[in-house]
């Protein structure tokens, strides 16, 4: 059985958030967790809550052993990006995008 939980519009760019993505992928669930608490990145913190938020749909179900669910998939993908404006010289001004990203995990049972 697989339970599933997503995160849109996470202020932090999904090439930084593939990052910390890379070191989960395919760990249990508690050791995910422990590497989560201790990497000093910003996406961590929104993955780790993402991972709380599908233990807990794991969890209300009732059926299944939390101890043995495994990350099957998680993955970042590109959602909006908000353009500013940054002042350049002589009066002229560059484009900035603000990049966020969604993160979508699956957790299934071993």
């Amino acid at each position: 059985m697989e339970f599933k939980a997503e995160a849109k519009y996470i202020k932090v760019s999904p090439q930084k958030a593939r990052l910390v993505v890379d070191l989960v992928r395919g760990k249990k669930v508690y050791d995910a967790i422990n590497i989560l608490k201790f990497t000093k990145k910003k996406s961590a913190v929104f993955v780790y809550k993402l991972l709380k938020s599908a233990l807990a749909n794991a969890a209300g179900t009732g059926r299944v052993d939390i101890d043995n669910l495994v990350i099957s998939k998680i993955n970042v993908d590109m959602s909006l990006s908000l353009k500013r404006l940054m002042p350049k010289a002589m009066g002229r001004s560059a484009i900035v995008k603000k990049r966020m990203s969604s993160i979508k995990i699956v957790l299934e049972e071993i």
